[in-house]
């Protein structure tokens, strides 16, 4: 069983980096937004960059993630566990914060050194006004650069991590190579979401306020062969 959650992401994206990877739609807002293996590779180091480069954090510090499936929020969990950062999910200190705008108020609960807020636009267009102590993800983040090389060896929670995700991907059935259809609100979970798609080198297509007229219509667009809804 892999333990490495950067490993898993690199093979998943091997056999053809130009491949759809993720997916985005929001039906409320009729937002999509496709990204490569190649592409979203190249955010992951960019945010892996950020956090070691700028922020200068050590593997095993840990990360706050206040954020929902998103294309965006897998940018921020595959950067921060590129970067070997333990992402907790229990308000507390930790040494960065990755909060959206529209949780600020619940990000009082975290206490960070480094915190940035996340607006979650179409195009990953900037904030229009960036949040007292905070800093701009999408503005920060494109200042680093396109190439990570993970320290050697798994991240302190890969293991378990990874452990689930294979125990998930094994409970919904998503085969090897699927392109798989993915209710946001339904599997928030990113072991669901994320991880376990990525252990069986299956594409993602995450909706977010999915509308069950288009469903059909969307499982032959995108080419879906398996939905979870």
């Amino acid at each position: 069983m892999a333990d490495n959650i950067a490993r898993v992401f690199a093979d998943a994206i091997a056999t053809d980096p130009t491949r759809p990877l993720l997916t985005w739609y929001d039906d409320a807002s009729g937002d999509r937004t496709e990204l490569s293996g190649a592409t979203l590779a190249n955010w992951v180091a960019k945010t892996a960059n950020l956090l070691v480069d700028e922020v200068g954090l050590a593997p095993g510090t840990p990360a706050g993630v206040l954020l929902p499936p998103h294309w965006q929020t897998a940018a921020v969990l595959l950067g921060c566990w590129s970067a070997k950062l333990s992402v907790v999910d229990t308000p507390g200190d930790v040494d960065v914060l990755f909060a959206a705008a529209d949780r600020l108020d619940e990000a009082q609960s975290w206490p960070a050194d480094e915190r940035y807020a996340l607006g979650l636009a179409p195009l990953a267009v900037p904030l229009r006004q960036v949040p007292p102590g905070f800093a701009d993800y999408v503005v920060e983040v494109r200042r680093h650069g396109d190439h990570f090389n993970p320290q050697p060896g798994p991240g302190p929670t890969d293991a378990h991590l990874l452990a689930r995700a294979e125990a998930r991907a094994t409970e919904l059935g998503i085969e090897p190579g699927a392109r798989v259809l993915i209710d946001a609100a339904r599997y928030p979970d990113p072991v669901d979401w994320l991880l376990a798609p990525l252990t069986r080198a299956a594409t993602v297509v995450l909706n977010a306020n999915l509308d069950p007229t288009k469903v059909a219509s969307r499982q032959t667009t995108e080419k879906v062969t398996q939905t979870l809804q």
